[in-house]
């Protein structure tokens, strides 16, 4: 039996995946693939998903050439989640922070506060809307 036939996808034939970056450890993202788009991501070494608001599958960086070069595939104990270490280029959040992580709430849960400088704006990664 493959590896992928032991995984456990959602009725919807999703998983979802962490990504890190494999420097540092830092949480870059999360997102969702469907079996073709891990597939894609195991053969190219590049990470692809399934944009389930768009139904799309799409790759990382394909309008803002900010790719992610796969470094290792792990999935965890129950085999319900991936964790791929990538080496990432320019930002992974679309609204331009290295992590989509740049948020974090006060002792109160009442106000966040932005962790990490932007690294560059959304109409500089994607142009004009």
């Amino acid at each position: 039996m493959k590896s992928l036939d032991t995984l456990k996808w959602t009725a919807d034939g999703l998983i979802p995946a962490i990504i890190q970056d494999h420097a540092n450890g830092r949480v870059l993202m999360m997102a969702w693939m469907n079996r073709a788009s891990l597939e894609k991501t195991i053969e190219t070494r590049r990470t692809f998903f399934w944009s389930r608001s768009r139904q799309k599958f799409w790759m990382k960086g394909e309008s803002s050439g900010h790719v992610q070069i796969v470094k290792d595939i792990a999935f965890d104990c129950d085999g319900d989640t991936l964790l791929i270490q990538v080496e990432q280029t320019g930002s992974a959040c679309h609204e331009g922070y290295r992590s989509c992580f740049f948020r974090s709430l006060d002792d109160t849960g009442e106000e966040s506060k932005v962790t990490e400088p932007r690294l560059e704006t959304p109409e500089a990664i994607y142009g004009k809307k």
